[in-house]
């Protein structure tokens, strides 16, 4: 090659490689999943709510420690020595409480532990629903991906038949209906390819947001979806689904809690003892041995002893807890209808799974048949049996029986993930943790 020429030929590479976009890395499912867990909103969210959750719980449990507080209540003082924030004025100030028999108390800390408990079901879930959505997202951007690759194969044959319609018009054969017939198959060609680049740039987007990952750079790998496993319409599903649902399952421990809390409300009417105690380092120039006989005047003074309450006539606290009783009430309503809605929902996907099945079927076998009319009027077409026009009619009919059977397998998918998503499944069949 002459230097001119190669000059030339690296010049044009470095523009077509410069210009042209960079190329999607293959992305598969379970590492889509894996890098949504770590970097989704939605699953941190829960998180940050577990972490409430158990830091109230130790908050409650520890109120058994005694809590000890050192300060200073320095202050100057005319006549007798008053006290500052119910304490005598001292150099040092140490003070210690802590229950001792709290009836209340125990309830609100199995309150806060099964509040606990609550949340860590949730953040399960809330990562459940993290997977379903990037499953279902990967799975539409592999449809669209494949249906793209197909709507460019069916430019190339609608521009080149448009082109055939126009000579023919040229040459008297084919009447203007025609030729607006040929550009209305490819415009609606290009419009559905708009419609599927839209799609996956969309879909591509939102993977983007719950990977971490740059949008360019994501493109599905349909083989890397594992297979779906039999669903039997015998099987009782919405009972596996009562068992392994979170929902269900954060629901009856959040009834729990508010009947501990309930509990709790009803026995902070019953007597309660504390250990108090008490340190004070008082000092002389507040004048304290003024206001004291000569000699019993000291420095170092403490107190130890216990707190007793009897609250029974706290009629507010009785109406507290009667309103802790129904909030108790109303929780355990909804988590029986937690449970009726994820029996129902889960019967609803057994039994659509099967109809979805059913139509990819149908959808199947008549892209079948579509194909094999393509096939069976082409070659008529090449004995001279047929007309150019029987091709065109057969291979449009072709094309939009494998519009319908892709939309009809996406349907299948989609019924088949939240049916494993229902009976506890989905990660399992993805191989990660959930």
């Amino acid at each position: 090659m002459k230097p001119v020429m190669r000059s030339c030929f690296s010049c044009a590479l470095g523009m077509v490689i410069f210009s042209a976009p960079l190329f999607a890395e293959p992305l598969t499912l379970k590492r889509a999943v894996e890098l949504a867990l770590s970097h989704s909103t939605t699953a941190l969210i829960a998180n940050a709510d577990e972490q409430h959750a158990r830091s109230s719980y130790l908050e409650a449990r520890d109120s058994y420690l005694p809590q000890i507080t050192v300060g200073s209540g320095l202050g100057a003082t005319w006549g007798y020595p008053l006290s500052l924030e119910g304490s005598a004025p001292s150099i040092v100030n140490v003070t210690a409480q802590s229950p001792l028999i709290n009836f209340s108390l125990r309830e609100f800390v199995r309150a806060a532990q099964t509040d606990w408990k609550a949340s860590k079901v949730q953040t399960k879930d809330q990562r459940n629903q993290v997977i379903q959505d990037t499953v279902l997202n990967y799975a539409e951007l592999c449809k669209w991906q494949t249906l793209l690759s197909h709507l460019q194969e069916q430019q190339s044959e609608t521009t080149h038949a448009e082109a055939m319609v126009n000579q023919r018009i040229q040459q008297g054969v084919d009447s203007e209906l025609a030729g607006k017939q040929a550009k209305l198959a490819t415009a609606e060609v290009r419009l559905r390819m708009a419609q599927a680049q839209s799609a996956i740039d969309l879909l591509r987007e939102q993977l983007s947001r719950s990977t971490g990952l740059a949008a360019a750079s994501i493109d599905g790998v349909p083989e890397s979806i594992p297979a779906f496993p039999e669903v039997k319409q015998e099987q009782n599903l919405p009972k596996q689904a009562l068992e392994n649902s979170p929902a269900v399952e954060a629901a009856v421990d959040r009834a729990t809690a508010l009947d501990f809390r309930a509990r709790g409300e009803h026995r902070a009417l019953l007597p309660s003892i504390d250990f108090a105690a008490q340190y004070a380092l008082l000092a002389s120039f507040n004048n304290y041995q003024d206001f004291f006989r000569a000699g019993s005047f000291q420095q170092h003074n403490a107190t130890l002893g216990v707190v007793i309450r009897f609250p029974f006539f706290n009629f507010s606290q009785r109406a507290h807890a009667d309103a802790a009783d129904a909030d108790a009430l109303r929780a355990h309503k909804q988590a029986d209808a937690a449970k009726d809605q994820v029996s129902t929902e889960t019967l609803r996907l057994q039994r659509s799974v099967e109809q979805f099945a059913a139509a990819q079927d149908v959808a199947d076998l008549q892209y079948q048949i579509a194909q094999a009319n393509l096939e069976a009027t082409r070659t008529r077409v090449n004995a001279g049996n047929g007309t150019w026009h029987d091709a065109e009619d057969a291979r449009e009919q072709a094309d939009a029986r494998y519009n319908a059977l892709q939309d009809a397998s996406f349907d299948l998918e989609r019924s088949r993930i939240a049916l494993l998503r229902a009976t506890g499944d989905l990660a399992s069949w993805l191989g990660v943790n959930p």
